[in-house]
C-alpha cells in the first residue's frame, strides 16, 4: 500500500490543537517533582517574529521537552517586553495608538509563535505594557525606595535629541543613541536612580558562582564593574594661577607608580574648576560645551579625538615643589568617572601620549622592559603600558612597578596637604549608578508625587496602580504626560493640596530586570509569592543573545539583590545557566553595484550553477543580481526569511530541525534553502520509514534483542540514545541531530525488510523498540512528526507526556579496547581489539602491528608484559 506524504499544513494544527485542549503544557507550582526553569529572553512585539526568533524559541523548546520527558516539572513561559519608544514612533508615524499597535503586534507574534509548536505555559503570559504587571513593578520601586536603593539627583545625562529622552551610559554606542542613532547630547536633569553600586562588590565576586554562564559574558561584566585598586592623590594648585576659592586638585590613578613621568593634569568639562576659570574665559566656555555636546560612552571616548584646552592654571608635583605641571580641560576625562580629574603620564599611556603629542608636551619613560638599558630606552609612537623596571624615578629607580606603587602610597601616607594626608588608598568601580528616568509616555510611570509643600512623596500603595492615560497625542515630539490636561495633576497624600505626578517613566530596562521572577506567580496581588519564586529560582537554563551581556544581565542580577533586600526573594542570582546563541545569517543580494545598488530579497530571486558558479537572478525580469557578503538578516538589506512562509511550505518542524542542526549553536546558522530542504527531505523520510513498517509493527511487543541477528539494530538504537542524552544534557543540538540521522541511515534496512513482511517476531519486537526510541529522539525537535509517529506505532497517549527512553547498558558497552603499545618505556603503537581477547591473541597482534614490526626492527623481544584493558609493554 502506497503511503501518503507527511502533510505539516493538517498534521500541525492538529497536534497543537491536541497540546492546548489536553493543557500538557500548563506547570502546577504545587506539583512534587524535581523543577526545572527554562525560559528564553522575551520578544518585544515589534510585529512579526523572524528566523532569530525560531532558533532561539526551538533552542528553548527542545530543553523544555527534553527536560520533561526526563521526569522534572518543567516551567516554560512566554511574555512581551512591550514598552518602548517604537510604539511611540509608530504612533506618530502611523496615527495609531502605542497601546493599540503593541497589541496587535503581540495577536500576530502570539499566533507565529504557536504555529511553531512550543511548549509553552500561555496561562502564565503577560506583557509588560500590562496594568497588572506595572502595577506591581510599581509596588517594587516603592519598596526600593523604602530600604535607600532609588534615589533622585540631578545630573549630567545623555540626551537622545531625536527619541528627545535620557539614555544610559550603556545605550550609547559610539556616542549615538542605541534605537534612533542620533548623537547624544549632555544635558543637567533631575533624574530617578537605582542604586546599584551598593552591590558592585557582591556583584563582582559572584560571577565567580556563575559556573554555568559563559566565560566571555562573565568577562564582559567584570570589565563593566571595572574595580581598580588605586589611590585618591592631592595636587596644590600653584595659588597665582588658580581661580579664587581653590587651592587643591584631587585625583584618582590606579598608577602611582609613575608619577614621575607626569607632565599634565588633565580635567572634565563639568569639573567645578573648569566652570570657574572657564566664567572669565569666553575660548574656555566655548571649549567646555563642545565637549558637552560630545557622546558619553567610553567607546566613543576611546576613538574620538583627543582634544584639550590649557586653563592656564598650575600644580606642583607632590615630590618636588619647584615641578610645576599644566591644567588642562580635555574631552576625554568625564566627570561622572573617579574624580573628574586625572594627571597624564605619556610614557604610560596611550591616550596621554597622543595627547602630549599633539600639544608638545614632556614624555618622559618612567618604565621600561626587565633587562632594559635605561640609558637608551625611548618611547615613540606607543606608551609601554606593561610591568618592568623604574627609570627616570628617583628613589624609586630599580624599583618593580608593584614595590613602586608600594613606596609611593607608604610616602605619600606621610605628607599632608592642608591638614590631611596627601594620598590616601582607595577601591574603585567603573559601575555608576542606573539612571532609570525616561521622558517618553509608554513606559511604566514613575509611583511619586511632588508636592511645593511636602516635597517628593512616595505614592501610597493604596492608590496603585498609577495608571497611563489612553486620551494622550503624538502631533509633537516630547513627552505627552508633560501637557496631557488632567492626568497630571493629583492631591498630595501628605497635605491634601494640589500636587504633580512625575510624568518620567522608567527605562524598559526595569520590565525586563525581574519578569523571570513574575513568571513563577503571575496571578499575584504582590509582585512574588515569595515562596513560590524560591523554589522556581534561579532559572536553570536561560537563552539569547550576547548582546545582552551587560545592559539586561547585569540590571537583572542587580533586581535580584535589590528584591531579596525587599523581600520578595531570598536568593541573589536570578540565572543559573545561561546559553547565548549564535544569529541566523544569510546572503545578500543586489541589483546593481556600489551603494546604489538595491537590496534584493531572497525571495525574489533564484539561484542557478552556470559553469560551475552560482548565480542569482530575479524571479521577475530575469536580471542578473550580485550575491554579497553573508551578514545577520536586517530589513535593511533585506536578507531576511519569513518565517511564516517557511513553516507554510514545508512545516515548522522542517524550520525547527533545520535551525537546530546546521551549526554549534553559540554560532551563527547560514540560511540556505538547500538546507532547508534537507531538512524537509529528513523528516518525509522518517515518516515514510516509520510509516511503512507501522503496520507490521503494531502487533509485536516493543523489545530490544539480546542476541541474534536483531542484536546490532538494538545496540546502534540504545548507543544513539545514549549519546544523544548526553549531547543534550550539553545543549548540543546539532551534535544529537547528527547522531539521529545515523541512527535513521542504520534503521532504513531494518524498517524496509519489516514493511515488507521478512522479518520474524524477535527481530521485528528489536525493530519496533528502536523506532520508538528513534521518535522520541526527534520529538524535542520535530514535537508533530513524533506524535504522528507515535500514533501510527499504535503508541496510546501523547509523546509530549512520555517518560524518556532508558538504555540498556550492556547494549551500550562497547566490545573493544583501545591499549597504547610501549617499547622500551616509550609508546610506538595503539592496539584495538576485543576487551575479551586473552594474553597470547593480544600479544600475537601487537606483534604483527606494522608499527611495532619497524621499531623492532627484527630484534626478539625479551619480555612481552600485558596489563589487561590498560596497556602493553615490549621489552627489548
Amino acid at each position: 500500500m502506497a503511503i501518503e506524504r507527511y502533510n505539516p499544513r493538517d498534521a500541525e494544527p492538529r497536534w497543537q490543537a491536541k497540546w492546548a485542549e489536553t493543557k500538557v503544557f500548563e506547570t502546577d507550582n504545587s506539583d512534587p517533582r524535581e523543577k526545572y526553569y527554562v525560559l528564553e529572553m522575551f520578544p518585544y512585539p515589534s510585529g512579526r517574529i523572524h528566523m532569530g526568533h525560531v532558533r532561539n524559541y526551538a533552542m528553548g523548546d527542545v530543553v523544555a521537552r527534553y527536560k520533561r520527558a526526563r521526569g522534572y516539572n518543567v516551567l516554560h513561559p512566554m511574555g512581551w517586553d512591550a514598552f518602548g519608544m517604537p510604539a511611540e514612533n509608530a504612533a506618530m508615524q502611523n496615527k495609531v495608538h502605542p497601546k493599540d499597535w503593541t497589541y496587535q503586534n503581540i495577536a500576530t507574534m502570539r499566533g507565529q509563535l504557536k504555529s511553531m509548536g512550543l511548549s509553552l505555559d500561555w496561562s502564565r503570559e503577560f506583557a509588560t505594557c500590562d496594568v497588572d504587571y506595572y502595577h506591581r513593578q510599581q509596588h517594587l520601586f516603592l519598596d526600593m525606595m523604602e530600604k535607600g536603593l532609588v534615589y533622585r539627583k540631578q545630573s549630567k545625562v545623555n540626551w537622545d535629541p531625536v527619541d528627545q529622552t535620557v539614555l544610559a551610559n550603556e545605550q550609547v554606542i559610539d556616542g549615538r543613541g542605541w534605537r534612533s542613532g542620533a548623537l547624544v547630547e549632555q544635558r543637567d536633569l533631575t533624574q530617578w536612580f537605582f542604586k546599584i553600586t551598593e552591590f558592585s562588590q557582591d556583584l563582582l565576586d559572584s560571577l565567580e558562582t556563575l559556573d554555568h554562564w559563559p566565560e566571555k559574558v562573565r568577562l564582559m561584566q567584570k570589565n563593566w564593574i571595572g574595580r581598580s585598586e588605586g589611590l585618591t592623590l592631592r595636587w596644590e594648585l600653584v595659588g597665582s594661577t588658580a581661580p579664587e576659592g581653590f587651592d587643591e586638585l584631587t585625583v584618582y590613578t590606579t598608577r602611582p607608580d609613575t608619577l614621575f613621568g607626569a607632565s599634565f593634569m588633565a580635567i572634565a568639562a563639568d569639573h567645578p574648576l573648569a566652570k570657574a576659570v572657564s566664567e572669565k574665559n569666553a575660548a574656555l566656555a566655548e571649549f567646555c560645551d563642545e565637549c558637552r555636546r560630545a557622546g558619553t560612552s567610553l567607546a566613543a571616548l576611546e576613538t574620538a579625538e583627543k582634544k584639550g584646552m590649557d586653563t592656564g592654571i598650575k600644580v606642583r608635583h607632590p615630590f618636588d615643589p619647584n615641578w610645576e605641571l599644566p591644567v588642562y580641560i580635555a574631552n576625554f576625562v568625564l566627570m561622572d568617572y573617579g574624580t573628574g580629574a586625572i594627571f597624564g603620564c605619556p610614557s604610560g599611556d596611550q591616550r596621554d601620549l597622543d595627547f602630549a603629542r599633539k600639544y608638545d608636551l614632556p614624555v618622559a619613560p618612567v618604565v621600561m622592559p626587565v633587562g632594559g638599558d635605561a640609558a637608551s630606552f625611548k618611547v615613540g609612537d606607543t606608551a609601554f603600558d606593561g610591568d618592568g623596571v623604574m627609570i627616570n624615578s628617583r628613589f624609586l629607580d630599580g624599583l618593580t612597578n608593584e614595590e613602586a606603587f608600594q613606596r609611593v602610597v607608604e610616602k605619600l601616607a606621610t605628607m599632608e596637604l592642608n591638614g590631611a594626608p596627601q594620598g590616601e588608598r582607595k577601591v574603585q568601580f567603573r559601575l555608576r549608578d542606573w539612571g532609570v528616568s525616561r521622558q517618553r509616555y509608554w513606559g511604566c510611570p514613575i509611583p511619586v508625587i511632588h508636592c511645593d509643600d511636602c516635597g517628593v512623596l512616595p505614592v501610597p500603595k493604596s492608590d496603585l496602580p498609577v495608571k497611563l492615560p489612553d486620551d494622550v497625542t503624538f502631533d509633537v515630539p516630547g513627552n505627552p504626560l508633560d501637557r496631557h490636561a488632567t492626568w497630571r495633576h493629583v492631591a498630595c497624600p501628605h497635605c491634601g493640596k494640589e500636587a504633580r505626578r512625575e510624568t518620567d517613566t522608567m527605562d524598559t530596562f526595569v520590565d525586563s530586570s525581574w519578569y523571570y521572577a513574575r513568571f513563577t506567580a503571575p496571578w499575584e496581588d504582590n509582585p512574588t509569592d515569595p515562596a513560590v519564586a524560591n523554589r522556581w529560582l534561579p532559572v536553570d537554563q536561560y537563552i539569547g543573545g550576547i548582546e545582552h551581556a551587560i545592559l539586561h544581565l547585569l540590571y537583572s542580577r542587580f533586581f535580584t539583590r535589590a528584591m531579596k533586600a525587599t523581600g520578595h526573594v531570598g536568593l541573589d542570582e536570578p540565572f543559573k545557566g545561561l546559553f547565548t546563541q549564535g544569529m541566523v545569517v544569510h546572503e545578500t543580494y543586489r541589483l546593481g553595484s556600489g551603494a546604489a545598488g538595491q537590496w534584493i530579497a531572497p525571495a525574489d530571486i533564484r539561484i542557478e550553477e552556470i559553469d560551475g558558479q552560482r548565480k542569482a537572478f530575479l524571479l521577475e525580469g530575469g536580471d542578473e543580481v550580485q550575491i554579497g557578503s553573508i551578514e545577520k538578516m536586517s530589513k535593511s538589506k533585506k536578507n531576511v526569511v519569513d518565517p511564516d512562509d517557511i513553516i507554510a511550505s514545508y512545516g515548522a518542524d522542517t524550520a525547527r530541525f533545520f535551525v537546530l542542526s546546521d551549526s554549534p549553536p553559540d554560532r551563527d546558522v547560514i540560511w540556505s534553502e538547500a538546507g532547508v530542504e534537507g531538512a524537509h527531505r529528513f523528516v518525509q523520510r522518517v515518516w515514510r520509514l516509520i510509516s511503512e513498517a507501522a503496520e507490521a509493527l503494531r502487533s509485536v511487543e516493543s523489545k530490544p534483542a539480546t542476541a541474534g541477528e536483531a542484536l546490532e539494530v538494538s545496540q546502534v538504537a540504545h548507543k544513539t540514545l545514549k549519546a544523544v542524552q548526553t549531547d543534550l544534557d550539553k545543549l548540543a543540538f546539532n551534535k544529537a541531530i547528527a547522531r539521529i540521522y545515523e541512527l535513521v541511515n542504520a534503521l532504513a534496512a531494518p524498517l524496509t525488510t519489516v514493511a515488507a513482511g521478512k522479518a520474524d517476531e524477535p527481530y521485528k519486537a528489536a525493530v519496533r523498540n528502536a523506532a520508538e526510541i528513534l521518535v522520541q529522539l526527534i520529538a524535542p525537535m520535530t514535537p508533530h512528526l513524533a506524535e504522528e509517529c507515535w500514533t501510527v506505532l499504535g503508541r496510546q497517549g501523547l509523546v509530549a507526556q512520555t517518560a524518556w527512553p532508558i538504555y540498556e547498558e550492556k547494549l551500550v558497552a562497547e566490545n573493544d579496547v583501545t591499549l597504547p603499545i610501549q617499547i622500551n618505556g616509550k609508546k610506538r603503537a595503539e592496539l584495538t581489539i576485543s576487551r575479551d581477547a586473552d594474553q597470547n591473541a593480544v600479544s600475537e597482534a601487537v606483534l604483527a602491528l606494522d608499527a611495532v614490526k619497524t621499531a623492532l626492527a627484527g630484534q626478539t623481544p625479551k619480555k612481552i608484559i600485558v596489563v589487561p584493558l590498560r596497556i602493553v609493554n615490549i621489552v627489548v
